[in-house]
């Protein structure tokens, strides 16, 4: 027997320009587990000016800052999420779970295949 299976990406867009999608969220998750953009670009295996510009992307696009970065001193700078930020990425992964459920569902009532 096949193992099918449906895949698909989804993303949010603000007018024509990407918000936010599966990568831009990982990385976003990355920030807040580390807490360093450098550092979560360097775990996903990214570099550190694509990161950037995607974060200083998805912050352009969304109505509220996503992101907050702090200049480095004696212990050194950050990048926190805020927390429309978190609220940005928990509604992405509600979605994008759903969305795969839904397909999940709608594949297993197709006969024939």
């Amino acid at each position: 027997m096949n193992d099918y299976k449906i895949r698909s990406r989804i993303w949010i867009e603000v007018g024509d320009k990407v918000l936010v999608g599966e990568g831009r969220v990982r990385l976003l998750k990355e920030i807040d587990e580390k807490g360093s953009l450098s550092k979560a670009a360097k775990s996903i295996g990214m570099s550190y000016k694509k990161a950037w510009t995607l974060v200083d992307a998805v912050n352009r696009s969304a109505k509220e800052a996503v992101v907050t970065t702090s200049v480095g001193g004696q212990k050194g700078g950050g990048t926190l999420i805020t927390p429309y930020g978190k609220n940005l990425i928990q509604a992405f992964e509600a979605i994008n779970t759903k969305c795969w459920t839904f397909l999940d569902e709608e594949f297993k009532t197709l006969e024939g295949i």
